[in-house]
């Protein structure tokens, strides 16, 4: 298939990056026979790291599957401000981790890190026991997953929990609503109903100088830092206006010396 005509099919699907998904797709087709199912998966609305199988994240190139939630650029946000209070020999935890973007971006930005990952969907854990080491990626619901030998011991936890209200989902993109499964976008009637697991328990498998960083909207802030307070944390609330990226971060408050 010509460059032009392949671009021209994207743009008319309205691909608002037609030129550079037109080189993705081309790049990772064999044949022009598999260029032009990609091409016709990529028209029917599927996300194109779907349909490539990758995601640019952080500078790495993600594995991303079908069905699995596509890291987003905002959670960039998440990773920055995790990393910030990392140092080499530190447990980190991704929860809910989807692809394991977020983890596998915290090990290459502090190298020496020990990454754990866990997500309940069974794809999403397929999915990351290929960007992470795969005994390190555990399938469950939130620290129900867990090894207990974590207990006390991590450094951070980190979420990007579904937040989206149950009936805010129908207004959710395309590619969105149709491809990723519902599990990974669904945060019931508030948007907060995974955020209270993973922060209502969080102090139980936090190091004493731990931190719990979970990925939010700017609307739902405040809320999930309340959330933080109720559970006896210090919240502190991060907004990156590059990526429009927004994380709450609690940690122990400070005994006096």
């Amino acid at each position: 298939m010509p460059s032009d005509a392949l671009v021209a099919a994207l743009r008319a699907a309205g691909c608002v990056y037609a030129e550079d998904e037109a080189r993705l797709l081309r790049e990772s087709a064999p044949d022009e026979g598999a260029l032009a199912l990609l091409l016709a998966r990529r028209v029917a609305g599927e996300p194109l790291e779907q349909v490539v199988g990758f995601a640019e994240f952080c500078g790495l190139r993600v594995a991303v599957a079908p069905g699995v939630f596509v890291p987003r650029l905002r959670s960039t946000a998440l990773v920055r401000v995790a990393a910030a209070h990392l140092r080499p020999g530190d447990v980190v935890l991704d929860l809910c981790c989807g692809t394991g973007a977020i983890a596998a971006a915290l090990a290459a930005a502090v190298p020496g890190l020990e990454v754990h990952a866990a997500d309940l969907d069974p794809a999403a854990v397929a999915c990351a026991r290929r960007n992470l080491p795969p005994d390190r990626v555990h399938e469950g619901d939130l620290y129900d997953a867990l090894p207990r030998d974590l207990r006390g011991r991590l450094a951070a936890v980190v979420a990007n929990a579904p937040y989206v209200p149950t009936n805010a989902i129908a207004t959710l993109p395309t590619e969105a609503r149709d491809h990723e499964h519902r599990v990974a976008l669904d945060g019931g009637p508030d948007g907060l109903d995974v955020q209270r697991g993973v922060i209502a328990r969080a102090a139980d498998w936090l190091a004493p100088t731990g931190r719990v960083h979970v990925e939010t909207s700017p609307a739902q802030a405040p809320a999930t830092a309340a959330l933080m307070t109720a559970a006896g944390l210090v919240a502190e609330i991060t907004h990156r206006d590059d990526v429009d990226g927004t994380v709450v971060t609690g940690h122990r408050p400070t005994l006096p010396s």
